[in-house]
């Protein structure tokens, strides 16, 4: 199985952020907790309705800093999965209501998708499923009033912007399984494309952009932090680590997340790249149905519970 596992995001302010992807994209919050090497940060999981491996987003909360700037070698966009082209207009309509920036529904690699600005201008969107793919596959949202027809089904794919793009194409290919199956011009920009796409019943795509021209992103507010890669389950991601110790490639050694266990490390593009595996299973979230943050209890991993008075103290709601 090799799927986009989860991706996340850099928002300034977590009760923003739930409001704009629980309550107007229509997702559910599969976890309020913290992150584990920041206890003083919320980390916030949304996903389909059990919060499956290729159907979440997550935000870290960092209040302080400057805002991301674009540039080359950074995951420039997030798309989500919708079931059809009605859907799309549908989202458009929502997106007018609450004021989104949108780019209306455009035609890119064969597929009908909207591209909007999430909270801190982070770069989103919709894409209609694959036609390989099954509707009943899906588990849809279920604690939102977004009709089940349009529904926000999984993540679909990403943009990554990369100064070198072969180098991370072949990174993708030879240690992901990833196939290169198409290259195009992205919309109506010179930069050429390297579209990747796994082999699996949740269909995913990466889009590889070539941008030699523009400076290094300044990834901070606003930023697509990483981007996850599933991988089976534990033994296999210690062969993982191995070969990248082997390749002499830094990484952060696997880290025991108690949901999953994973591995961080740098792409050629220094594109931040976690291999996730897909064993373990989150809590689930008491009191989902709440639409205002503070109605919602934080989860914490069994060895943080003792410390649970201490960690709400410090953080910033």
């Amino acid at each position: 199985m090799t799927l986009l596992h989860h991706v996340s995001i850099i928002n300034r302010n977590a009760e923003d952020a739930f409001h704009f992807y629980r309550n107007i994209l229509g997702l559910d919050l599969t976890m309020k907790t913290v992150n584990q090497d920041d206890h003083r940060m919320y980390h916030l999981f949304f996903g389909d309705n059990e919060g499956r491996v290729g159907s979440e987003v997550t935000i870290f909360e960092i209040t302080k800093g400057p805002d991301k700037k674009f540039g080359t070698n950074d995951i420039e966009r997030l798309l989500f999965k919708v079931p059809s082209i009605d859907s799309l207009h549908f989202w458009l309509a929502r997106l007018d209501a609450f004021n989104v920036c949108h780019y209306g529904i455009e035609r890119f690699a064969n597929r009908d998708l909207i591209r909007f600005e999430g909270p801190d201008d982070t770069g989103l969107g919709f894409v209609v499923m694959h036609e390989s793919e099954q509707i009943d596959e899906f588990m849809p949202p279920q604690h939102t009033e977004i009709p089940l027809a349009h529904r926000i089904l999984a993540l679909d794919s990403v943009h990554l912007r990369t100064r070198f793009s072969k180098a991370t194409v072949n990174e993708l290919e030879r240690y992901h399984d990833f196939k290169e199956r198409d290259t195009l011009n992205f919309f109506d920009s010179e930069h050429n494309v390297s579209v990747l796409s796994n082999d699996d019943v949740m269909y995913h795509e990466i889009y590889v952009i070539q941008d030699n021209q523009s400076e290094n992103s300044i990834s901070s507010i606003g930023s697509i932090h990483h981007v996850a890669i599933s991988i089976a389950d534990t033994e296999h991601l210690r062969s993982f680590e191995a070969s990248l110790n082997e390749r002499n490639i830094v990484n952060s050694s696997i880290k025991n997340r108690e949901f999953f266990q994973s591995i961080y490390y740098r792409d050629p593009n220094h594109i931040l790249i976690e291999i996730a595996t897909v064993e373990g299973k989150k809590p689930t979230q008491p009191n989902q149905s709440a639409t205002e943050f503070k109605h919602i209890p934080l989860v914490l991993p069994e060895y943080l519970e003792s410390k649970r008075e201490v960690i709400s103290s410090q953080l910033t709601h």
